[in-house]
């Protein structure tokens, strides 16, 4: 599993945290977003690239400005 951590910009109001969550469940691969005002986490099975996060966060109407990328372990 992986998860992305990323700075979003133009997220001013609640209805454009929604709108990113939202657009994220229409991304194949994405198992879980959690999005807060300026940022997100998804975490996604490797095969989500960079341009498809960034192609939903626009689909909401905001902007993707960094992404970090980590490999989690699966747990036992």
């Amino acid at each position: 599993m992986r998860v992305a951590h990323l700075t979003i910009s133009g997220m001013t109001a609640v209805h454009a945290v929604r709108a990113v969550y939202t657009a994220f469940a229409g991304v194949p691969g994405v198992s879980r977003a959690e999005v807060v005002m300026g940022g997100a986490t998804v975490e996604h099975d490797g095969t989500v690239t960079e341009a498809m996060l960034a192609d939903a966060v626009a689909l909401a109407g905001c902007a993707l400005v960094a992404v970090r990328e980590e490999r989690r372990l699966p747990t036992l």
